[in-house]
């Protein structure tokens, strides 16, 4: 019997169309009668955010892909034209149904007096309160521009917002002029009057047409918003100066090509002929909306705190014991390891980490890896703090971390300033490995002690992602550490470390070889494996050939999955999942029933990036319960109900429903509560030192 081709592309799901599901899968969440208005509202806020982001990268590539005459791109053997035109074809389908699903939404806000209404609909009184704010805050910073044969088109910038304008002379009817009204970012996308009352700022401006271009009448206008390309290609060779490359880069995202172009459906087409003749976009990369233009913006309204019960109610990260005493927590790692589950275990321990070792006179060395740390970082402060005190602080600050490039610029001076080392990253990888070391005088000579994590240094994103932070000062993993920042920090011919695993040179090796080894079981192979991404075609056909001898797999996989399961004779035996919730699933989890430890965590995802062109690790978790706490973790995952999907064999997910006699399972929800009780419990026993979720029903 012949063996399957695993080359036919029919065996692989286009990466692009993977990753639109991806969105209508959090586009879903908004149209859930089980979260609360607020809370559906920010779901089309993260939608249009997400789409965002997928034209300037995405859309932006293919379409360079297309004009430098390149054919095939992928395992599933699509032209960048055929992806293009699927790509429009599902948004400007998926677009009537992001209407229907605010309008719905709005009206029933409207029904708990959250109001997003056009000028027209203020009465009287909130009309002059409106017409006030924009004499006062609005006129004197908008800009009218005439477009004319003596003024040139202006350049909009990257998700720029303008009011395009159609306008009559009062003394020459006849005369009709073309123009637009630039609004900058300082000023809010919804005007709010009173505390219950929001209108898109578009209407007042509208209103007061007459007043920004005196001695014209508006004939039509129209809300428009521009994408450019923003990707950045960084020739690191030429760059004497890497920070100033960076820099350079920055100011070209502002000049990329336009590649979108969002409107009113309002606009009649004389005035898109007029902005499309200026920005000479595609066609089929307008898109019309008859509701507010970027989405995104609706965060501003989300957060109205007066509204607060229309939103899921806050949880609070918790600190469980020993972490929660006043014991230092060097002595804590001399005894044992832990093990963090965010944002159910708070990500203070990581921080009060750092923050102590910043501050303690037996401590000789921090080293840390920071991709993406955010504003206002403690981390950062801490770091400069143990700088400014003498402490030998080296920090691998990844320049290339796209759209926080211009964050990292900013804390890397300050690092720099402040005496630390400064790693501006490794010549053609990204760096994306999580990892902190720390080197302590101890009574037996130098201690170490690390920290290795599948999420950021960001104490923000802590609160809303799902990540995993482990601890130790396990000596062949905190050697191995050392090993890594001698890689980073010098010359190596040698990238390869003992009990970790780093790419480009190991991690997909070892992946490779614990399928392989699961392939050889048969029918007792088992394989776990919760990630954001699969896309890395070798590991996919490995698993194919693991599925095919009988290996059942699980895939967790949150977003873009480029294997096609349930292939009868292929990938009849494995099943592909995504948890889509109130938290953005960010960790990676693998489990090999046969490896030796058979639990790892990884910064890094199953895609050719983070497999061959990016510095990342894959840390083996040899403690018997910590991994028995990651994989209960995958298990509650599997069993979810609630936040479920499957990707089925034709590509499209299926929403997992409650079974008759099931009782409703929701995995986050369940950590929520179960932390809770767990915090609760240890607090009044004062006993447990372990941090380890058990639900014994949930069973392999």
């Amino acid at each position: 019997m012949s063996l399957p081709d695993l080359n036919n592309p029919d065996l692989y799901i286009n990466r692009e169309l993977s990753w639109l599901k991806f969105n209508s899968r959090v586009l879903y969440q908004a149209t859930r009668k089980e979260n609360p208005l607020l809370e559906r509202l920010k779901f089309i806020a993260i939608y249009g955010t997400n789409l965002d982001e997928f034209y300037m990268i995405r859309v932006a590539g293919l379409k360079q892909l297309f004009s430098n005459g390149i054919i095939v791109t992928g395992e599933d053997r699509m032209t960048p034209l055929e992806q293009l035109k699927a790509i429009r074809d599902y948004l400007h389908t998926e677009k009537l149904e992001v209407e229907r699903i605010y309008k719905e939404i709005i009206n029933e806000l409207k029904e708990n007096n959250l109001l997003i209404i056009d000028y027209a609909d203020l009465n009287e009184e909130q009309k002059n309160e409106a017409l006030n704010y924009f004499f006062k805050n609005i006129f004197p910073v908008i800009i009218p521009i005439a477009v004319d044969a003596t003024h040139p088109f202006p350049h909009l910038n990257n998700l720029s917002f303008s009011l395009a304008v159609k306008l009559k002379d009062k003394d020459n009817p006849e005369d009709t002029k073309y123009g637009m009204v630039r609004i900058p970012r300082l000023l809010p996308r919804f005007i709010q009057i009173e505390d219950n009352i929001y209108i898109p700022i578009e209407s007042l401006i509208e209103q007061n047409i007459d007043t920004i271009f005196p001695g014209y009448t508006l004939i039509t206008s129209a809300a428009f918003r521009v994408t450019r390309n923003a990707d950045i290609v960084i020739e690191e060779e030429e760059a004497d100066d890497f920070m100033e490359i960076m820099e350079q880069g920055l100011r070209l995202r502002k000049k990329g090509a336009f590649v979108r172009l969002e409107i009113q459906r309002s606009a009649d087409e004389e005035l898109i002929d007029f902005l499309n003749s200026h920005l000479k976009i595609f066609r089929r990369d307008i898109y019309k909306y008859d509701i507010p233009l970027n989405l995104g913006a609706l965060w501003q309204i989300v957060g109205n705190k007066k509204f607060s019960h229309l939103k899921t109610p806050p949880y609070t990260p918790k600190i469980l014991p020993p972490l929660d005493s006043s014991e230092s927590i060097f002595h804590i790692l001399n005894e044992d390891e832990v093990l963090l589950y965010h944002p159910y275990e708070s990500f203070e321990p990581v921080t009060k980490l750092i923050q102590t070792a910043a501050k303690d006179p037996k401590v000789l060395s921090i080293r840390i890896t920071l991709y993406r740390v955010g504003t206002n970082s403690p981390i950062i402060q801490a770091l400069i703090d143990a700088a400014n005190n003498g402490k030998q602080v080296t920090a691998m600050v990844e320049l290339k971390a796209r759209f926080d490039e211009e964050n990292n610029l900013i804390w890397a001076k300050a690092l720099e300033e402040a005496g630390a080392h400064v790693i501006y990253g490794i010549p053609g990888f990204k760096v994306h490995a999580k990892i902190t070391q720390i080197i302590r005088q101890s009574s037996g000579g130098l201690k170490i002690y690390s920290h290795f994590a599948t999420g950021n240094y960001n104490v923000s994103t802590a609160k809303i992602y799902t990540d995993v932070s482990y601890m130790t000062s396990r000596e062949d993993l905190c050697e191995d550490a050392t090993r890594f920042f001698h890689i980073l920090t010098g010359f190596s011919k040698y990238k390869r470390l003992n009990k970790l695993s780093m790419s480009p040179t190991q991690i997909k090796q070892k992946l490779l070889y614990m399928i392989e080894s699961e392939k050889k079981k048969k029918e007792a192979g088992r394989i776990i494996a919760k990630m954001n991404s699969l896309v890395d075609s070798d590991v996919i056909k490995a698993l194919y050939k693991a599925s095919m001898a009988g290996v059942k797999i699980d895939l967790i996989v949150r977003g873009i999955c480029c294997l096609k399961p349930q292939v009868k004779g292929i990938s009849e035996n494995i099943k592909v999942h995504s948890i889509i919730g109130k938290y953005l699933e960010h960790a990676r989890i693998f489990y090999f029933k046969h490896a030796e430890p058979n639990i790892y965590i990884s910064s890094a995802d199953w895609m050719p990036r983070n497999l061959e062109r990016r510095i990342e690790l894959m840390t083996p978790i040899y403690n018997k319960n910590l991994a028995h706490k990651l994989y209960e973790i995958l298990q509650l995952q599997l069993h979810d109900n609630e936040l479920r999907w499957v990707l089925q064999e034709d590509t499209n997910y299926k929403k997992v429903e409650i079974q008759k006699g099931q009782k409703p399972l929701n995995s986050q929800e369940f950590l929520e509560n179960y932390i809770n009780k767990l915090y609760k419990s240890m607090k009044k026993d004062s006993i447990s030192k372990k941090s380890i979720l058990t639900k014994p029903e949930l069973k392999d």
